[in-house]
């Protein structure tokens, strides 16, 4: 479960001004897959102000938004009703989702899982193989550690947990907008 510390810190950065992973923009890769697959069912963990949840919704997609910053549920919540697109927004910790939501055939990570405390990460993947449908796609974009230390960011060993569950369809390695090494994975339910 997420701290009140980081609730408190998350929700300050979209008080005070506009958080620098919140862009606004769809990336090319999330296009590129809704191009790529017909609509279905759609979460998006760690959705923020809801861009990429809309973007899905507006392209036939059924979608579920969810973030644990409640002004960044409310700015979705708003964006979504002035875009005319049908999204469930839920304010809710990715870590402790209801075992009622899902399935899902796409499960899109956009920066939410390498913001994760370690002690989580385990937690995250089981609700995202319960969540998954066969076949589905879990669209994950992560920077890497800058080193072992680093509390943020993806690591060799969350790779080899990847590994435990999901199948690697695809890697996609990259530079963030700072330089950051970050990736883009495909990944699928393990059979």
């Amino acid at each position: 479960m997420m701290s009140f510390l980081q609730r408190f810190l998350y929700n300050l950065w979209y008080a005070i001004r506009r958080p620098p992973w919140d862009s606004g923009i769809t990336p090319p890769e999330l296009w590129q897959f809704i191009r790529d697959n017909p609509p279905g069912r759609a979460i998006d963990l760690g959705c923020g102000t809801g861009t990429n949840a809309i973007t899905l919704a507006q392209n036939g997609w059924h979608v579920t938004g969810v973030d644990f910053a409640k002004l960044a549920i409310e700015r979705a919540r708003e964006k979504a009703r002035q875009q005319n697109a049908q999204v469930t927004f839920l304010m809710d910790d990715v870590t402790r989702l209801p075992e009622a939501i899902g399935p899902f055939d796409l499960v899109l990570d956009i920066g939410c899982f390498h913001g994760l405390p370690a002690t989580l990460r385990p937690v995250y993947l089981k609700t995202i193989s319960r969540i998954l449908v066969p076949g589905g796609t879990w669209l994950l974009y992560a920077r890497h550690k800058k080193d072992s230390s680093a509390a943020l960011g993806i690591a060799e060993q969350d790779l080899a947990r990847f590994e435990e569950l999901f199948d690697l369809r695809k890697r996609q390695d990259g530079l963030d907008p700072t330089g950051r090494r970050s990736a883009w994975f495909w990944l699928s339910p393990r059979s």
